[in-house]
């Protein structure tokens, strides 16, 4: 299988992957992650745009399946149109918070949301709107700050992964445990509009709360930056 993202979500399933005795034939994500691929010893291939190296996918998957994790690169026909299938572990509940996720949760602790999730589905033309296939819930506390939420995500996330890749792996074709939503289109879009208007809620009662980065300060620049 292929796994196509960035950072330590990637890498982990990566590690979980081979640890389960299965086949990881290529990692493909900002080059930036080259050093993480040469400890794993795993073949990598470095792009900015996962569609157009659609033709060196299909040449290295074994199995037909792909996994996108922690991914901001978007799938378009070049990559969708082959036989491939591919996955995606969204951080967010689906369909009601698509887009990016960790602009998505500052927006859900600011309408007072006290449950969050991830959600595997199939990737399709559009931006988390494909067939959903799982979802794992988890709280938010009334008084926890934003960091201490989305380090929870982010567990929540590989758990998910970890629960769903034996079914995967038996079934390429698995339908999934979720019910097929009629409203798959519904909810909110997240994307650069909504990060852009997070400064319009600094008097909102929960928006220090709600925005407090912690130590993902660092690791989340352009959402930083939106906020200072």
């Amino acid at each position: 299988m292929i796994f196509v993202g960035e950072g330590a979500l990637l890498w982990r399933a990566v590690q979980h992957t081979r640890d389960n005795g299965l086949p990881v034939d290529l990692v493909c994500g900002p080059a930036s992650d080259s050093a993480a691929a040469a400890q794993f010893a795993v073949q990598f291939l470095a792009t900015t745009d996962v569609n157009a190296v659609a033709s060196e996918l299909m040449a290295a998957c074994t199995d037909g399946l792909l996994w996108s994790l922690n991914n901001r690169m978007i799938f378009r026909a070049p990559v969708l149109s082959t036989p491939i299938r591919v996955l995606n572990i969204h951080h967010g509940p689906l369909p009601a918070y698509r887009g990016m996720p960790e602009v998505a949760l500052m927006y859900a602790m600011l309408r007072g949301e006290r449950e969050f999730a991830a959600t595997l589905h199939h990737v399709d033309e559009g931006i988390d709107t494909g067939h959903k296939l799982a979802v794992e819930p988890y709280p938010i506390g009334p008084e926890e700050p934003y960091h201490v939420v989305l380090r929870r995500g982010l567990r929540v996330c590989h758990q998910l992964f970890e629960r769903c890749l034996p079914f995967v792996t038996a079934d390429p074709g698995w339908p999934g445990d979720t019910a097929p939503s009629a409203a798959a289109y519904n909810g909110r879009y997240f994307g650069h509009t909504a990060l852009n208007r997070l400064a319009e809620y600094r008097e909102h009662p929960e928006y220090a709360r709600a925005t407090d980065l912690g130590f993902f300060a660092g690791y989340l620049p352009q959402l930083a930056a939106a906020l200072a």
